[in-house]
């Protein structure tokens, strides 16, 4: 079939979808009440449940997952025999940084430079958006020939596992031949591009002690152990001195042998400063696919301003380590937690609070799946064919939903191109890549249908 009828409905639907964004975009939806209200999650769970309503979805319900957040969850039931695809995004988002680093608000929707601007705008408010726009597209032109199941996570990038729990307590709730996972991205902007592995992750927290209680750094320093020079010390060991990650056990050497990323595309990807050089060794795409990479993401100590001269009794950061496919995330856990114990200085005391975890994915590209949604792709994206990439990132839900299901099969697409930016100051999405991404949606589940069909 002509993908025209297609493209033409959801490029005269790109209006409403960038009101509805707008919307979705406004709510605080970060899922931690420590910094903002859990009612802007509740209010943005509340207005995917009403969007779902709205395209005539049944058994929409508001899921109370172990955690404390909600997933929103409804069913749209397809032609006899359809098969069944279900479709993920996540309406929690980041926290937005340094507000005062936005060019606007980052909880308003803005156009800028041919991009909408907005924390979620892409990971993964916009993915939620896609699927409304792929269904609507098939409705107006004959109908969705599948049964559909869509699933939005509200704590996905907490990484704290409530639905996870949830569907392994409710197995056939989210049953399915086949799952679309809508939040990952075109290896760039305008090459269509699925994700055929994600890294895992391990969170955790290590907190160094040593002292009772702070000293003046005049009368003490010098022989008195400072609880952050420690931290300090003890962080440092986690990396070579290339930058390479250096964890007790752990493996770093394997390589990736797909699509590759360019050095100079990557640097102006990541807009890493001129003079300033890369880390770790290998390809790129070994760096950031196929190796573990340790991230401190965050350090409790005293602000500059306002800092006394005082030796620190106690010292916290919290230390990402992305696992890759290949490696088993709890083990890269206890490799790190035996690290961080094993290389305090001076005897510190250490303590290590395990705060997240994820494995590591790794999709069969080899499935009937993956043959329809290459023609939608190629469909969607004229003269480009579609390519594999692998992603840093991670989706714990993944294996999750692998386990459940081992006979389903599993494609990662979605609006994260590095222009997005996303977890970043600035988040965007291009609304070419959500025109062009629905489409290739839209097409993608009407290809299935006349493959099972076949």
């Amino acid at each position: 079939m002509t993908a025209r009828p297609i493209s033409e409905t959801i490029a005269s639907l790109m209006p409403r979808a960038k009101a509805e964004l707008a919307e979705l975009v406004a709510f605080q939806s970060v899922a931690d009440p420590a910094q903002f209200p859990k009612s802007e999650c509740e209010a943005a769970a509340s207005w995917v449940a009403d969007a779902l309503r709205a395209e005539d979805f049944q058994d929409v319900a508001l899921l109370d997952t172990p955690d404390g957040t909600q997933s929103v969850y409804g069913f749209l039931p397809g032609p006899a025999g359809a098969p069944t695809v279900l479709l993920y995004a996540h309406y929690d988002v980041q926290p937005p940084l340094d507000e005062s680093a936005w060019l606007s608000p980052p909880f308003e929707l803005t156009e800028r430079d041919g991009r909408w601007y907005g924390r979620g705008s892409a990971d993964c408010k916009g993915g939620f958006i896609m699927h409304l726009l792929a269904l609507r597209a098939l409705k107006a032109d004959g109908g969705v020939p599948v049964s559909v199941k869509v699933i939005a996570e509200g704590s996905e990038e907490q990484g704290t596992g409530g639905l996870e729990r949830y569907a392994e307590a409710h197995p056939e709730l989210l049953a399915a031949d086949t799952i679309v996972i809508g939040d990952t991205g075109n290896f760039r902007v305008g090459l269509p591009t699925v994700t055929a592995t994600l890294r895992g992750m391990t969170m955790l927290r290590v907190c160094v002690d040593t002292l009772e209680g702070n000293l003046h750094s005049g009368q003490f320093g010098g022989a008195a152990p400072d609880a952050l020079a420690a931290l300090i010390q003890l962080l440092a060991s986690l990396r070579a001195e290339d930058g390479t990650t250096t964890v007790d056990g752990l493996a770093t050497d394997t390589e990736w042998d797909g699509l590759q990323y360019p050095e100079t595309e990557f640097r102006k990807d990541a807009k890493v400063l001129d003079g300033v050089g890369l880390i770790g060794s290998g390809t790129v795409a070994d760096r950031i696919w196929a190796r573990p990479a340790v991230t401190v993401i965050g350090i409790d100590c005293p602000p500059v301003v306002g800092a006394t001269p005082s030796l620190q009794a106690s010292a916290r950061a919290q230390i990402s380590l992305r696992v890759p496919p290949g490696q088993d995330a709890a083990e890269a856990t206890a490799l790190l937690t035996a690290h961080l114990k094993a290389h305090a200085p001076w005897g510190a005391r250490v303590a290590v609070e395990q705060v997240g975890q994820g494995q590591p994915f790794r999709a069969d590209t080899s499935s009937p799946a993956y043959t329809s949604m290459a023609r939608a792709m190629e469909a969607a994206y004229p003269g480009e064919k579609m390519q594999t990439s692998g992603m840093g990132g991670s989706i714990p839900l993944c294996n999750t939903l692998a386990a459940l299901y081992p006979e389903a099969e599993i494609l990662l697409i979605g609006l994260s191109e590095p222009e997005a930016q996303i977890h970043a100051v600035n988040e965007s999405v291009s609304p070419q890549e959500l025109e062009r991404l629905s489409i290739a949606e839209a097409l993608f589940l009407r290809n299935y249908a006349e493959s099972k069909r076949a």
